[in-house]
């Protein structure tokens, strides 16, 4: 394997991102939600690609669900597997954000490490962290897929937050606290750190 690598030989476009972002009007860029399972991450994320769509902005959400159902179709839930779970997320929201394209995530991401490795693969400048912060027992009761549930039953394994741990963000970008503030504040606190990354593009 590691022979055949040798073979492998990026190809240099003539279009490069430069080109894309004057193209688009803005540059590409990552926004990375991450928290429990039931904070509000795909909500709020959902609510700020809405409102970037209304502006003329190109954007895409990379959902957790959805890409087990899809692309991560293989993976179990081992912490072997989550991690190669994120490293294709990040792949896939590197080669986005060089298409030009607004890029948002919703992944619980549970380990400093990790989310460490994704930033510096699709690189900081381009990589927006978005701690959705709301308390495990909010989430309990919110638990509209009632995972909490099976989790406290003993039904799902290495369930973050029962049975695996969460490492809160050292450093992120944003901290929206759903449980205090609405979801229009939520996400107008997401696009202020936006637009400020955008106008330094």
């Amino acid at each position: 394997m590691a022979q055949e690598k040798l073979h492998i030989i990026p190809h240099k476009h003539a279009i490069a991102a430069a080109d894309r972002a004057r193209l688009m009007g803005h540059p590409g860029l990552v926004i990375w939600f991450i928290g429990l399972s039931g904070s509000g991450k795909s909500t709020l994320a959902s609510e700020l690609e809405r409102q970037l769509y209304q502006r003329g902005m190109h954007t895409y959400i990379l959902d957790g669900d959805n890409i087990r159902s899809g692309l991560n179709s293989d993976l179990d839930f081992s912490d072997a597997a989550r991690k190669e779970n994120l490293r294709r997320i990040g792949e896939v929201a590197k080669l986005m954000v060089d298409a030009g394209i607004i890029t948002l995530t919703a992944f619980i991401t549970p380990f400093e490490e990790e989310r460490t490795r994704v930033k510096n693969l699709i690189g900081p400048e381009n990589f927006i962290e978005v701690y959705v912060n709301c308390p495990i027992e909010e989430c309990e009761k919110r638990d509209v897929k009632g995972l909490y549930a099976k989790a406290r039953r003993g039904e799902i394994s290495n369930f973050t937050g029962i049975s695996s741990p969460f490492e809160e963000p050292q450093q992120p970008d944003v901290k929206v606290p759903t449980h205090q503030v609405s979801l229009e504040e939520g996400v107008g606190m997401v696009m202020e750190v936006l637009e400020r990354r955008i106008a330094k593009a």
